[in-house]
């Protein structure tokens, strides 16, 4: 009995929240399905929304995809919208990635740059559509992130990239020392012995000519190296990113607005990423698996309110006056606010739970995304947007719920019986879409009927 009623309480959860979870993407889904049905210009490619997605802190970038495969997905499908994903497999790449987009479109609206664009695929193909005359559909676009440590890095690669320089930074040169490489490598090409140098130098010349010759050399030296080394090894990689930032964040109030700057950016949304890892945290993961239905009712609603993009509010700012709502029209610097805004807040409850080994910062690292808070410059901030629902569609996606409403301009199907679904799915039947889309053909070799 205690075995019965443990398994049959856990499958029952389980079977209930699935079927609660496909409800609420359902409802979801049919509140922008209209939006596929929409007429598209022969010449115009179909809206196009941008997706930032990263590995989560401690794990893999298949979980991230996993969970934007599960819970966004299928509203875009829905919508018939094409998107186009930012990915980064480690601390960094997403700000790296947003950065230098921002760049290239900064270059393509005129500024001048020394950086020479290399070909790529990418670009072949954008050439090409504009000398056939294909232009995108006209409407709002948006951002799409997903997670707070993507979020941060979105924040912070939007402000690179308009506030940064468009021609990277000059890389530092390392001065090579000449007295104790070079004539150590001269000598053991010519076969000579290297010869004696003074106290100073004979320390470095005996642990090059040890590692090039492969001579075990017997001093002190050689095993403070091989400490060092088995020291390097125990500590985890760096979590950079693959290119350095243009800017830092103290360069923010000194930096000059670029010409091409908009009045206001493209609405953006932060989309929940729960993720947890540590076998103590079971109990909460275990929850968190009986309730995804509550998930993807939130997920749902913020991806159909940047979907429809029927209503968008700038973001709050608690301290902020009322001239910074408004961006400034000239190019002079603004100090960052010391208010909390609503993009240093926006699910801010995830660092809790990332695990401990993100939270390790090591001395030599100069700038750390996910541990360093969030520092906005008011030009930049005033002019992004958040996405929401509008009233109207807050009110439709209710009445959907209810099953009152279906499609934009569509009747809601009669409901099918149990046993004739499972003869569809199982059996050898057919629903009447299908019917419906089969082609009726006509006597084609004309045999005589009786």
């Amino acid at each position: 009995m205690i075995f019965l009623t443990i398994t049959g309480s856990f499958t029952g959860a389980l079977i209930y929240d699935r079927r609660e979870k496909r409800r609420a993407q359902q409802k979801w889904s049919e509140l922008v399905a209209h939006l596929a049905k929409e007429p598209l210009a022969v010449d115009q490619m179909r809206r196009k929304l941008t997706v930032y997605l990263a590995a989560p802190p401690g794990d893999g970038l298949r979980i991230a995809r996993d969970h934007f495969k599960e819970y966004v997905k299928p509203i875009l499908t829905a919508a018939a919208l094409d998107y186009n994903v930012i990915e980064g497999r480690r601390e960094g790449d997403v700000r790296a990635g947003t950065a230098e987009q921002i760049r290239k479109l900064r270059i393509k609206a005129g500024e001048k740059t020394s950086v020479v664009e290399e070909p790529s695929v990418e670009t072949a193909v954008l050439d090409m559509r504009e000398k056939l005359g294909v232009s995108d559909e006209a409407g709002p676009k948006g951002d799409l992130v997903i997670g707070r440590h993507t979020w941060k890095e979105y924040v912070r690669g939007l402000h690179e990239g308009w506030l940064g320089p468009l021609d990277p930074p000059a890389v530092p040169v390392e001065e090579v020392p000449s007295n104790g490489i070079e004539e150590p490598m001269k000598d053991i090409a010519t076969g000579d012995k290297p010869e004696e140098t003074p106290n100073t130098k004979t320390d470095e010349i005996k642990t090059q000519v040890a590692k090039l010759e492969d001579i075990k050399v017997d001093d002190t030296n050689t095993e403070e190296t091989k400490a060092e080394k088995e020291e390097d090894k125990e500590k985890p990689a760096k979590p950079t990113g693959p290119k350095d930032a243009f800017i830092t964040t103290a360069e923010y109030p000194t930096a000059q607005l670029p010409p091409t700057l908009p009045q206001s950016f493209d609405s953006s949304i932060a989309i929940e990423f729960p993720h947890i890892l540590g076998f103590l945290n079971t109990p909460k993961r275990l929850y968190r698996y009986l309730n995804q239905r509550h998930l993807a009712e939130s997920i749902g609603r913020d991806v159909a309110g940047i979907v429809l993009a029927s209503a968008a509010r700038p973001y709050s700012d608690e301290n902020s006056s009322g001239d910074l709502d408004t961006p400034s029209s000239d190019n002079s610097p603004i100090d960052s606010s010391s208010g909390t805004s609503e993009q240093q807040t926006i699910l801010e409850k995830e660092e809790q739970e990332w695990h401990k080994s993100v939270h390790k910062r090591d001395e030599t690292d100069k700038e750390r995304v996910w541990l360093d808070n969030i520092v906005l410059d008011p030009r930049i901030a005033s002019r992004m947007k958040h996405s929401l629902l509008s009233v109207e569609d807050e009110a439709r996606s209710e009445r959907l719920a209810e099953q009152k409403e279906y499609i934009l301009g569509e009747e809601r199907p009669a409901p099918v019986p149990f046993w004739r679904r499972m003869w569809i799915n199982y059996g050898y039947g057919e629903d009447d879409e299908t019917i419906r889309r089969k082609p009726i053909l006509g006597n084609i070799d004309d045999e005589e009927t009786a």
